[in-house]
């Protein structure tokens, strides 16, 4: 069985900017190809892997989809060996301020992200957040230095490694996890089915660019044709400050999307695949579609009959994201009985 700190800590600590996803991506395939049948990049870039079931042709299709690509940041500007940049995707200012990085030019050069200390800024700048537009990456080295190496438009990562925090609930933080857990959580899933017999063709996608725009979901969708698709992503996980309306527990299983985004019979049947297993679940109520691979896997083509299973995650789109690492191994658990559990498709047309 893989180790799923291991697994998870070399899917966070890879490079994989949204469209700049290769170091990562070449990871992942080599990680499902002992586990998948077939394996394909689209032009997007999107991984497909395909592992066939055992039904008569033609097979019923099912999609299991997880973005792998991260938010990150590009370089605008070179200013005096200094680079001023731009994030891509959701990146809150606030906690970029001091931060490590590892900028991405002809060769990784580390660095740091400052801005002017508060010895010399006003008293009202010092009561308020840095402004992107006044934060810079310092690398150390010269401006001629700078332009051999690193050019406009070279993207950054923060320098965050793995931890495994302390206590029984088996945290653990990092970087990426939105949405490296829920990579961690499809391979496992992988894993889990070489046990167990399967009728229907499962296509496990790892897409590209969700965090702008979930393009890679909407194009591999398009070309698989899916009967079922099912995303796996992060939500909000449980933390002060925030409502319990808001957010799912860290420990107490994946949470399972309930709302007009998610066809009905997929929801019974996950929940009912749960309670079956004895697999810990939450419900996670959302009223519109949130920006997950979900939104665009409903809507492709005709439709695809479509569901969500969200991991709990706190402190999203910050470099000390954190999980608790059974919820990972439980999603993966349910996926695995849900797909060994399916024969015919007609209990899609219920809705």
């Amino acid at each position: 069985m893989k180790d799923t700190v291991k697994l998870l800590k070399d899917l966070s600590e890879a490079s994989g900017v949204a469209g700049h996803e290769g170091p990562v991506r070449d990871l992942i395939i080599q990680e499902l190809t002992p586990l998948t049948d077939e394996i394909t990049t689209d032009r997007l870039g999107n991984v497909i892997a395909l592992k066939r079931g055992t039904g008569a042709e033609p097979r019923p299709r099912i999609m299991l989809a997880t973005h792998m690509d991260e938010i990150g940041l590009m370089v605008l500007q070179i200013e005096a060996g200094f680079l001023r940049f731009v994030p891509v995707g959701g990146f809150d200012p606030r906690v970029l301020l001091g931060q490590e990085v590892l900028v991405h030019g002809r060769q990784p050069l580390p660095g740091v992200i400052g801005s002017r200390p508060p010895h010399v800024v006003s008293a009202e700048e010092r009561e308020k957040p840095v402004p992107l537009e006044e934060l810079f990456i310092d690398v150390g080295l010269t401006e001629a230095q700078v332009r051999e190496l690193v050019q406009v438009g070279d993207v950054v990562t923060l320098a965050q490694p793995f931890v495994e925090l302390k206590g029984k609930g088996r945290l653990a933080c990092g970087k990426a996890f939105d949405n490296r857990t829920s990579v961690t959580a499809l391979i496992l899933t992988l894993e889990t089915l070489a046990g167990l017999r399967h009728s229907w063709d499962i296509y496990a996608v790892a897409t590209v660019q969700e965090e702008v725009g979930l393009r890679g979901a909407i194009t591999s969708t398009y070309g698989i044709a899916p009967d079922l698709g099912i995303a796996i992503d992060v939500t909000q996980g449980d933390m002060p400050g925030v409502s319990e309306t808001e957010t799912m527990k860290l420990g107490e299983g994946p949470a399972i999307g309930l709302g007009p985004n998610f066809h009905p019979a997929v929801h019974a049947r996950l929940v009912q695949t749960a309670q079956t297993h004895e697999i810990p679940h939450q419900i996670d109520p959302a009223p519109r579609p949130a920006g997950t691979d979900a939104a665009a896997m409903q809507i492709t083509r005709a439709g695809i009959p479509t569901g969500l299973l969200s991991i709990p995650l706190r402190y999203m789109h910050t470099v000390v994201e954190v999980v608790a690492l059974p919820d990972i191994e439980r999603t993966a658990r349910l996926l695995a009985h849900l797909i060994a559990e399916l024969t015919d498709k007609e209990w899609l047309t219920n809705i």
